[in-house]
């Protein structure tokens, strides 16, 4: 089993209990140059919202993606992004990666912005 496999493997259960409570849910993805991140509808067929590294403003805003920095500022952003679609509670899907890093550094940044999870 291959490390892809394995992380994939992890967020199965996670993905279970959050579809079972049907709450929104924030998922994320990282790789080696860029972090993302979406608030998926409750029935999870629909992307609320969603930012990235990847974004045109976001370009201009951090120049390395793959950073702890570039993090923060799409937590920041998709933070704002919801709230103006007046969504406040969500579910936090790390899609089986260490809450640590750039997961963190996202998650804490989505909270300071007013998300709950």
């Amino acid at each position: 089993m291959n490390t892809k496999q394995s992380r994939i493997r992890r967020a199965r259960k996670t993905r279970a209990k959050i579809a079972a409570v049907k709450a929104l849910r924030l998922a994320i993805l990282r790789t080696n140059t860029h972090i993302y991140a979406q608030i998926i509808s409750a029935d999870g067929g629909t992307v609320l919202t969603s930012a990235s590294t990847n974004d045109k403003e976001m370009r201009s805003l951090v120049p390395n993606g793959g950073n702890v920095a570039a993090a923060t500022a799409v937590g920041k952003r998709l933070a704002e992004k919801a709230k103006g679609l007046g969504i406040e509670k969500v579910a936090f899907d790390r899609a089986g990666f260490k809450f640590h890093g750039r997961v963190k550094a996202l998650a804490e940044a989505a909270r300071e912005g007013g998300l709950v999870f």
